[in-house]
């Protein structure tokens, strides 16, 4: 009978190691899985985090451990090879960083044993991800099990998979359900018992049958269906393996029963009815704890997501732990579940990314939130036109069709690309990345951006996979784009609602992101190695005023009625009249500064805006329905210069730049430079000297000023000063004399 052995405690580890120890070592230092080196330098910025190989060491003793036949090694995530070794014999190689992998260690254990995994998060050419705008930790950061099984036993071979499938088919107010075991070295007179039960635990249909005979189809009659948030209902579906009736192996899996089309005019439909998919995207990290996590901080981050009113997350940008996937079936999220391949087509990953494709599908196969496979996102940093980056592309769309015939597949656009490039039309569905009113343009381009895109290809279901725009704990009264308060993250926010919310066609929204996320390469914002679009902070212990929001349209007001206050942060005002935000999913909002009502207001998007005098210090007490919130301001004469931000270990701050009237600097907008035909000139130079020719290289004059006019597209409303900070993220950075430098001739050219 199977079981399953825990091996998380006290793992000796070592960056210092240059090869496998042959016994267990005795100066390296103890530590308890799950585990990252780069809990702490992954996120302090400079991008100088430690990527290399590093050694785990642990004795076993085969005492402790039941008695079977054969013994596997599961390792449920390292990042992002690893090799593994059991008393100096190697037993396996793993490619990627997020997903189960196993090896078989029977033969290889003795009384007592030595297990060391060297993992290596260190840059190559070959395993996704290289380049992106997100930490790679390093470490064995999820658990780690011994399996212990009979010769026969459901697979632990293929792709780390659970050795079952499980393949709803809904039939009127019925089901059938295909079940499919994978059993390894099967033996003749051994039998199959496959059962479904429902989720009160009784079974609702059952069957045994010879070993060889490992697929069947059993009838759910009246099914109940999983629907959402509204009702995430669970089968489970158990294979028991008997010989001589006695009892050799069993696995089960929850699996839930439902309809779905994505439909390009009506948007997403569950079940036959509209279910609109508006949600964000999460990282799996945490300040302090890297990727590290525990199951209650998966728990955590599901809580709060579900609190905010969101009906789909974007699982970014990899394989998530599987008890993540699981609270997604409980909590009725649905789902899209991609691989690492991003940013930086390589010639030499193919076979990482059909490596990691499989494992994602296999592995993921039975969970009843998840609805679409993610092939790439913004992988065409480099050009969409590249015939090996297409041909990858064409690869794992018909690898998902092939090993699944239930969901379709899609891929997040970075924004520059052209919707008419082939590339975007390969998978069944398309999202784009956009950030216009924070990289590039005002919020009002978003809307009728794909507007055009429906317009032009109305059979094709458009979605938007990220949008976003970074707030710290800076505030302001003219909120401006690219000034990381919050006050702007709110209006941006309040602007992307109304304009994506209400455009039915599209399949499905993501804001980018829940929560803030370690990004070392960042210096910007104030904080450095993190990025800060996040409606939640890095520590999940503050909620930005954009959360709420995002409450007031997602959460229906009989389930969870609310009234927000924004700008609790923000307390010394130097106007004489301030506008108070509040948010409520009720229709009525009535503000009271110390006791007196400023009247009510009535809003159909849930926004409500209020003229405050301020005097003194005032209370408010914004009212809607049974609901209050309170918060307090305070009249000021000078602004709090603790509310503007300020680049704590900036190489150059915006106030040092020399800005002689009438010509350019650094605190130009990269729009306003490129107007001009001298200050296009020296865009273009300088972006060809920063990126070593990244802009050039085999590229025509044309083909540059096209890519140009795309990035003027993204990046238009930045400053210089502010896009080189951000090229940090791409490893390309400057010193403070260059920086002068560039001042110094833009100083010459004239506005």
């Amino acid at each position: 009978m199977r079981q399953i052995i825990n091996i998380n405690a006290k793992w000796a580890f070592t960056k210092m190691a240059d090869s496998v120890p042959a016994t267990m070592p005795e100066k390296w230092d103890f530590v308890n899985l799950p585990h990252s080196w780069n809990a702490i330098d992954g996120q302090d910025g400079d991008s100088d985090f430690y990527r290399g190989t590093c050694y785990y060491a642990k004795k076993l003793m085969k005492l402790d451990l039941p008695e079977a036949p054969k013994y596997y090694l599961e390792f449920r995530g390292t990042n992002s090879s690893a090799d593994v070794y059991v008393n100096g014999k190697h037993l396996g190689h793993h490619d990627g960083g997020y997903s189960t992998w196993r090896v078989d260690m029977t033969d290889a254990l003795s009384v007592e044993n030595l297990i060391v995994v060297a993992v290596d998060n260190a840059k190559n050419d070959r395993v996704y991800p290289q380049n992106a705008d997100f930490t790679f930790y390093g470490g064995i950061y999820r658990d780690v099990n011994v399996i212990a099984v009979d010769e026969t036993h459901f697979d632990l071979d293929y792709y780390g998979g659970p050795g079952l499938a499980v393949t709803p088919e809904i039939k009127d107010k019925n089901a059938d359900v295909a079940v499919e075991a994978y059993v390894t070295n099967a033996k003749a007179g051994q039998k199959l018992t496959f059962k479904l039960k429902a989720a009160c635990g009784c079974t609702v249909a059952e069957t045994t049958v010879p070993v060889s005979e490992t697929k069947v189809t059993l009838p759910i009659e009246n099914v109940h269906l999983w629907h959402g948030r509204k009702d995430p209902y669970l089968y489970t579906a158990e294979i028991t393996l008997t010989e001589d009736d006695t009892v050799i192996d069993t696995v089960s899996t929850r699996f839930g029963c439902r309809t779905y089309k994505i439909d390009p005019q009506e948007g997403f439909i569950l079940n036959g009815e509209s279910y609109p998919l508006r949600g964000v995207s999460r990282h799996q990290d945490r300040w302090g704890i890297g990727n590290a996590l525990l199951p209650e901080h998966h728990k955590e981050d599901m809580e709060l997501i579900h609190e905010m009113g969101a009906t789909t997350i974007r699982l970014a940008h990899y394989q998530h732990d599987q008890y993540f996937y699981d609270l997604c079936d409980e909590y009725g999220m649905v789902i899209w579940a991609e691989i690492p391949y991003i940013s930086t087509h390589m010639p030499n990953g193919r076979e990482n990314t059909i490596s990691q494709m499989k494992e994602l599908i296999v592995q993921n196969y039975n969970h009843a939130s998840i609805v679409v496979w993610g092939l790439s996102n913004e992988i065409t940093m480099g050009g969409a036109a590249d015939p090996d980056l297409l041909e990858n592309h064409h690869i794992l769309n018909d690898i998902c069709h092939e090993m699944d015939k239930t969901r379709p597949t899609t891929m997040a656009c970075v924004s520059m690309v052209d919707m008419d490039e082939p590339y975007v039309h390969i998978p069944d569905t398309v999202s784009y990345n956009h950030y216009f009113g924070w990289y590039g343009g005002d919020t009002s381009m978003n809307g009728p951006w794909f507007d055009k895109f429906h317009e032009k290809y109305p059979d094709t279901p458009i979605g938007c996979s990220e949008y976003g725009c970074e707030a710290l704990n800076w505030h302001t009264s003219d909120p401006q784009q690219g000034d990381y308060t919050e006050e702007y993250q709110a209006y941006y926010h309040e602007e992307l609602i109304k304009q994506l919310y209400t455009r039915k066609y599209m399949w499905a929204t993501h804001v980018w992101n829940m929560f803030d996320f370690g990004a070392d390469a960042r210096n910007e914002g104030g904080e450095n190695g993190q990025n800060h679009k996040g409606l939640i902070t890095f520590d999940r212990k503050y909620k930005k005023d954009s959360f709420y929001a995002y409450k007031a349209w997602l959460v229906d007001a009989k389930d969870d009625p609310f009234v927000h206050l924004c700008g609790k942060r923000y307390v010394d005002r130097v106007e004489d009249v301030t506008k108070v935000t509040v948010y409520s999913n009720l229709p009525e909002v009535e503000l009271f500064v110390n006791g007196k009502s400023l009247g009510k207001q009535t809003s159909d998007v849930h926004f409500f805006y209020f003229d405050v005098p301020n005097e003194g210090r005032s209370e408010l007490v914004a009212v809607a329905g049974d609901c209050k919130d309170t918060s307090v301001i305070n009249k000021v004469e000078k602004f709090n210069d603790a509310y503007r931000l300020v680049e704590k270990g900036a190489v150059l701050n915006w106030f040092d730049v020399t800005a002689p009237e009438g010509y350019f600097s650094l605190n130009d907008k990269l729009s306003d430079i490129m107007t001009n035909p001298q200050g296009k000139q020296f865009f273009m130079q300088m972006m060809g000297s920063m990126t070593g020719g990244m802009m050039g290289g085999d590229r025509t004059p044309a083909e540059m000023m096209a890519q140009a006019d795309g990035m003027m597209q993204m990046l238009g409303s930045f400053t210089v000063l502010r896009m080189v900070g951000l090229m940090g993220a791409a490893g390309v950075k400057m010193t403070k004399e260059q920086l002068l430098g560039l001042n110094a001739e833009l100083n010459k050219i004239k506005k």
